[in-house]
């Protein structure tokens, strides 16, 4: 049978209905709460209440009987201006009647607040609803909160009330506790030890008021929102289970069958067959797609043995309990709970949608060892492989490092030249810096500017992954090459990614200040983007033979770099040629801007450099530190007839910084 599709006034969203309870902000009313039974949409990944999409598209309000209101929809992120209660609602909805200029929220045109309430919940007198009172500060008597607005108020008593609390009653008795009533309680006169979350969906201790309801007996809590709508007692046809499920309202240690985790919870459980589920993992999507896998995977109630760890949080999979895994890739698992990670799923649930193999192949094979590349379509590249050019000079397109080692794509009619591994970048990847795929940028198609990695802090030129979030990252192709599992010859366990903060790399023995980082939790080994995507062999000015990456020594004997000529720590990571016996620094071999172009501009903040070659016969001194510039690409800057230059990022940023505070200073000196 297949599903509803419904169709929204104003937008051309496909929603399809959905039993899964979430918190999330509905996209007509921008709401923020738990939704259950509401409805959702793929793309652009939006949810739905049900009644917000059940609304009339014309309505007859008691406040203005003259003429209809038409639901309205007001483009972009509008604050729209309640002329009934006073309230400013930010939504893109609303009711509206244009020959009035009358605007009232959606809450307000479906149940306008009555002129008077007779028979009161919390009072025992008629309320009357006023307008805002002027120059005169009144309270709440429910919730104590100061009113701006239209309230209700009591002739017979000196009492105000908000528009949403003249109903609230002090005390209900409630179907999901049904031992004691719950009484209206301030949050601030609960005792440290009293539960001041509410039990239901959204779990969490109200902001917007200090009331809620409680039964200070059994340490139950209710918000006011769940008290009035809350999750329904028994569900039916629920994806993650065959059976019935049945709400129980008190908190139980218990394992959740879907995603393993044992805690105290407020499940839904099968009363048949002792089946237990968080509220929030009742029917997740069957098939999705994470930025940690290249398939998609599929969600079962039972794993199965075969299977080891999560292919996110490398912790040990039970094969007892649901999870989701991989068709193709058979030892594949990921823990439910993972896989519905904001930073790893995408949103998007592809149960019914067909799968299509897109076309991420960079190039276009046109003859023998010949390809017509996206990023150079002007002329066709051939592939050498065996590589006869040595300069340092000859520079990869995508990495901006030498090419003296493995195959190259090279053009005979002009100076692009691309690594073979890089000429086979696909177009589309995924990566785990963010739940959407990237895209990849050259030259071609506006890669050719001097970007920042999100990453690696460093500045690059070449190609670049760009994120499709709304806050775009660019990351450097160096970054990007980096996969789950990393193996690497520096450490004998495999490596994946982590979050961890200011964490130590052992490669460069720094702090690394930058959110990812590659770990191994068996050995507690941390590596640093940048330290991981270090060249295992490179050429160098210095040396006519090839250097290699040695990954850290214990040493007994002093070290020095041929190119600085300081003394080096072996234990660190660094470059050696096993020709000659030398030794160098990383930072000498490489340093900040060894992925920029050469003869690439930088303007940052007014100030314009280039990025030019170190080869004059003495090393020029930094502008800023005024040490002898010591790696291979150094910054040039010109300033009225002077030239000056920068060795590092740190030196050139400190330069500009400096110069803008003493101008800063001088101006004012003068003024």
């Amino acid at each position: 049978m297949e599903k509803p599709i419904i169709k929204l006034p104003f937008h051309d969203y496909s929603l399809l209905p959905t039993a899964r309870f979430v918190v999330a902000t509905c996209d007509i009313c921008k709401v923020t709460g738990s939704i259950y039974g509401g409805y959702y949409c793929n793309d652009p990944k939006v949810w739905f209440h049900k009644e917000c999409v059940d609304l009339p598209s014309e309505i007859k309000n008691l406040f203005h009987l003259r003429h209809p209101l038409l639901l309205t929809y007001y483009p972009g992120w509008t604050s729209i201006l309640c002329d009934l209660c006073g309230e400013r609602k930010f939504t893109n909805y609303g009711y509206r009647c244009s020959t009035c200029d009358i605007n009232m929220d959606l809450t307000c045109g479906i149940n306008p607040p009555p002129p008077t309430i007779e028979h009161p919940i919390g009072h025992d007198h008629p309320l009357v609803l006023k307008n805002p009172p002027k120059n005169t500060v009144i309270r709440c008597d429910v919730c104590t909160f100061y009113i701006d607005r239209r309230y209700y108020s009591c002739h017979e008593c000196v009492v105000y009330f908000h528009l949403h609390c003249a109903n609230l009653s002090k005390e209900v008795n409630h179907s999901f506790h049904p031992n004691h009533p719950l009484k209206l309680t301030d949050i601030e006169s609960l005792g440290d030890n009293a539960l001041k979350v509410c039990i239901f969906l959204c779990r969490r201790q109200p902001v917007d008021v200090d009331m809620i309801y409680h039964c200070h007996i059994c340490n139950f809590t209710l918000c006011i929102g769940c008290t009035k709508s809350p999750p329904p007692a028994v569900i039916k046809n629920a994806k993650t289970h065959k059976h019935p499920l049945t709400f129980f309202s008190s908190t139980v240690l218990c394992t959740c069958n879907v995603c393993g985790d044992n805690e105290n919870i407020v499940p839904y459980m099968c009363l048949q067959c002792g089946f237990a589920v968080h509220r929030h993992c009742i029917d997740l999507p069957r098939v999705i797609i994470i930025n940690r896998h290249d398939h998609r995977i599929s969600f079962t109630h039972h794993l199965g043995p075969g299977y080891m760890n999560c292919g996110v949080c490398r912790k040990s999979v039970c094969q007892y309990n649901g999870a989701y895994s991989c068709v193709v890739c058979r030892n594949y698992a990921v823990h439910s709970k993972c896989a519905m990670r904001m930073d790893v799923w995408d949103g998007v649930e592809l149960e019914e949608k067909p799968e299509v193999i897109e076309d991420i192949a960079p190039f276009k094979v046109v003859g023998d060892d010949l390809i017509r590349h996206f990023s150079h379509e002007r002329h066709t590249l051939r592939l050498h492989k065996k590589n006869i050019i040595h300069a340092e000079s000859a520079r990869c397109e995508a990495c901006s490092h030498p090419v003296g080692f493995g195959p190259i794509y090279n053009c005979e009619g002009c100076c692009f030249i691309l690594h073979e591994n890089c000429a086979n970048l696909p177009m589309k990847k995924r990566l785990v810096f963010s739940n959407l795929p990237f895209l990849l940028m050259g030259p071609g198609n506006g890669g050719c500017k001097v970007l920042d990695c999100k990453l690696c802090d460093m500045f690059f030129t070449v190609f670049e992954y760009k994120s499709q979030e709304r806050k775009q990252k660019d990351i450097d192709v160096h970054c990007s090459s980096l996969s789950e599992p990393f193996v690497h010859g520096g450490h004998s366990h495999p490596l994946y990614f982590d979050q961890k903060q200011n964490s130590f790399c052992k490669a460069c023995r720094k702090f690394a200040h930058e959110k990812y980082k590659l770990w191994c939790a068996a050995c507690d080994f941390n590596l640093c983007l940048w330290c991981a995507s270090l060249p295992l062999k490179i050429r160098h000015k210095n040396d006519e033979h090839a250097l290699t990456l040695c990954c850290g020594e214990k040493a007994s004997g002093k070290y020095w770099c041929d190119i600085c000529e300081a003394e080096l720590d072996p234990s660190k990571w660094f470059y050696a040629c096993f020709d000659c016996g030398g030794t160098l620094h990383v930072d000498c071999v490489l340093g900040d801007f060894s992925r920029l172009m050469l003869g690439c501009i930088i303007d940052h903040k007014g100030y314009t450099v280039e990025a030019v070659f170190n080869n004059h016969n003495t090393r020029p001194v930094c502008r800023q530190c005024s040490f002898r510039c010591k790696v291979s690409v150094i910054l040039k800057f010109r300033k009225s007839n002077f030239v000056y230059f920068f060795c590092s990022r740190f030196c050139f940023l400190r330069y500009c910084m400096l110069e803008e505070i003493f101008h800063v200073r001088d101006n004012e000196f003068i003024f």
